[in-house]
């Protein structure tokens, strides 16, 4: 996908922890960064961050994780880490990723999330006031959005 498509980035640095025996970051730290830039797109988009959303009685929970690797980070290096939502269903959601160093393609990923009541472990539909602002936010088409 184009560095384009996305209107978030989150800048981070790669740090030494995250470095295995090869000198490039350890596949599973990709995923938290992932989560530190999901985190970051949530809180710019207004929505109710996870304590919240617990406080609710409701939880976003990741149902699929699909990572594809293209080059690897290294130590020191400056990533910006686009997000974006792809497809809102009724209760679950797309969200596409690619990490960047300066123009090059790292990482690219999918996150789908579940709106689900932790405690029956049933989806439950997305939030009307979510979606709009995720439409605003993603100018999304109505046919992504079903």
């Amino acid at each position: 996908m184009p560095k384009s498509d996305f209107s978030f980035f989150h800048p981070l640095r790669v740090r030494w922890a995250e470095v295995d025996l090869q000198k490039v970051v350890f596949n599973a730290h990709y995923l938290m960064y992932f989560d530190i830039a999901f985190t970051e797109y949530w809180r710019a988009c207004g929505l109710p961050d996870a304590l919240t959303q617990h406080q609710q009685g409701k939880e976003l929970f990741v149902k699929r994780a699909i990572l594809e690797y293209h080059s690897p980070a290294l130590y020191d290096d400056a990533l910006n880490i686009g997000v974006r939502c792809s497809r809102l269903g009724n209760s679950s959601m797309t969200l596409l990723f690619e990490i960047y160093r300066a123009q090059e393609c790292l990482v690219s990923g999918e996150l789908l999330y579940v709106y689900a009541d932790p405690i029956a472990k049933k989806g439950v539909p997305i939030p009307e006031e979510w979606r709009k602002r995720l439409k605003e936010v993603e100018r999304l088409t109505l046919d992504s959005c079903q």
